[in-house]
């Protein structure tokens, strides 16, 4: 199965309360692993069968959306500098550790490819097709959205276990967070958004 079809399935079993998906995670301060250090992650399918979300924090380093146009055939080169602004600003993020070379866009819900398109909650879908891209390039895809490399994923119960051991905080998403901030601006925002000082933080805090 696909990591797509994952997600619609997990999304679906995931309408039951105490479930994420459609929410945002926060890194607590003692988060032990590196890879999650300091980040926000938008969760887009969590159920009893695990979990998947996208880091938003993590910039893809030296690599920029037209470039990563260039190198899939998306455009030839010769168009890499005739894009929109807003297109070349676009981010390019390390959206987790899992399948980094696949790519996976966050976005607002104007835009829908038919059977690829997994809306998420009102305001954020997940398209994994290049058809996306194309028609990001040619001006006529989604308002906002962010183009993540790879997924952060957890196996059944996993989640659970690493929010009971106060690895996370979470919290409602926030589009402006998701699409506006600034990258180095985003975990401080999150932890805003919960009334959290990240000074007045430990890693033995309990829950907000």
């Amino acid at each position: 199965m696909t990591v797509m079809g994952q997600a619609r399935m997990m999304t679906r079993g995931g309408e039951s309360a105490g479930y994420l998906d459609g929410q945002m995670l926060i890194a607590m301060p003692g988060m032990m692993d590196e890879r999650f250090q300091r980040t926000v992650i938008y969760i887009c399918a969590h159920s009893a069968e695990g979990a998947m979300g996208i880091v938003l924090n993590k910039p893809a380093s030296d690599l920029s959306f037209p470039d990563l146009l260039v190198q899939l055939e998306v455009i030839p080169e010769k168009d890499a500098i005739r894009l929109p602004r807003r297109v070349e600003q676009m981010n390019v993020l390390i959206g987790g550790p899992v399948e980094t070379s696949r790519g996976f866009v966050l976005h607002t819900p104007d835009f829908f490819i038919d059977q690829s398109t997994l809306p998420i909650d009102d305001g954020i879908c997940l398209t994994a097709t290049i058809d996306i891209l194309r028609a990001i390039a040619r001006g006529r895809g989604p308002e906002s959205a962010v183009l993540a490399l790879g997924y952060a994923g957890w196996s059944p119960g996993q989640l659970e276990s690493e929010i009971h051991a106060n690895g996370w905080l979470s919290c409602e998403a926030d589009p402006h967070i998701i699409f506006g901030a600034s990258l180095d601006l985003k975990y401080d925002l999150a932890l805003r958004k919960i009334g959290v000082d990240l000074g007045m933080l430990s890693a033995q805090a309990g829950h907000a």
